[in-house]
């Protein structure tokens, strides 16, 4: 998994680089080789603001027929920015993605001013377009609960070891509020056997970690299905494995929770991301503190974790919509 997401980076940074005028050619490398040795980002996410830059450059290089350079670059107005996301617009493209590709190319513009490349000053004196704010869509503690439970797929088809692994991903999932990559990337030493410990060191975003407890319930879901395996799972080697062996692929959990939404009549907000949102609103509804919630979903700013807050006072009040005698007039 990992070496194919570093050559998709790869395949999408020489594009970008083999687009782009000389010299911005080669400013364009050292911001790549920033983003992955500086600032640690993932091989996805490099390949994402590569891939992003090299949309803004192309729309900017239709308009002034021909690749920008440095000079263009540093001569760039709001106004050339602004019909750059005219442009995107035009072709459909939506206001959040519209803002990713506008932040890559900040991100850009500030490296060229750190290394005393020259200013892109428009870049910042633009404001990108609004994003609709929508809250995330957390599951029921029953449904959430349905989903990681073994007894849900009972009757399908398929190895019980199978059944066994997808139940123990999910229930890391909902029970440490993990991302998907994070539960997939766990090695088999990671994690410890029923009543040998509580926690587990887990690598996120930038390539940071941290450490999040886990239930004992959890525990034995992930022992049950690394006894049932038919694999080896070395110490080193990764704990999910997929049916011929390798790395488990998120696309096979994905597909196991669609099979399970449909058997549930659960609607297609239902995702294993959903899982983690469960997590982050449940153990707030019971009393979770914002900022031991933030160390555990591992957020970066509070004011991401605070969206839980909100999603938090909605169900209160649908809650006391559908209960309180005097909530409806008549």
């Amino acid at each position: 998994m990992a070496s194919t997401d570093a050559q998709k980076a790869e395949r999408a940074e020489r594009g970008l680089l083999a687009g782009a005028a000389p010299d911005v050619a080669a400013a364009l490398k050292g911001w790549l080789g920033r983003l992955g040795h500086e600032r640690r980002l993932s091989p996805k996410t490099r390949e994402a603001y590569a891939r992003d830059v090299a949309t803004f450059l192309g729309v900017l290089a239709r308009q002034l027929g021909h690749a920008p350079d440095m000079a263009d670059l540093a001569q760039m107005q709001p106004r050339d920015v602004r019909a750059v996301i005219a442009a995107r617009r035009a072709e459909g493209i939506e206001a959040r993605t519209q803002m990713r590709f506008l932040a890559a190319a900040r991100s850009f513009g500030r490296h060229l001013e750190r290394e005393g490349l020259g200013k892109v000053g428009a870049l910042t004196a633009v404001r990108g377009p609004r994003v609709p704010r929508t809250l995330p869509r957390p599951l029921t503690m029953a449904d959430a609960r349905a989903l990681a439970d073994p007894a849900t797929r009972a009757g399908e088809s398929r190895e019980p070891w199978v059944l066994a692994r997808d139940a123990a991903v999910l229930a890391l999932l909902y029970g440490s509020g993990l991302r998907i990559s994070e539960a997939l990337g766990l090695m088999r030493r990671d994690m410890p056997e029923p009543g040998r410990g509580d926690q587990i060191l887990v690598h996120g975003k930038g390539g940071k970690t941290r450490m999040v407890p886990v239930l004992a319930q959890v525990l034995e879901a992930v022992d049950a299905y690394a006894r049932a395996c038919p694999y080896d799972l070395e110490p080193t080697g990764a704990l999910f494995r997929g049916a011929k062996g390798g790395p488990l692929s998120p696309r096979v959990v994905q597909l196991a929770v669609q099979r399970m939404r449909g058997a549930l009549g659960l609607p297609d907000s239902a995702t294993p991301h959903a899982l983690r949102h469960s997590f982050a609103t449940h153990l707030l509804g019971r009393g979770g503190d914002l900022r031991s919630i933030q160390e555990l979903l591992g957020h970066a700013s509070l004011s991401t974790t605070q969206i839980y807050a909100a999603v938090d006072t909605q169900t209160l009040m649908a809650a006391w919509k559908a209960a309180h005698p005097r909530a409806t007039r008549t």
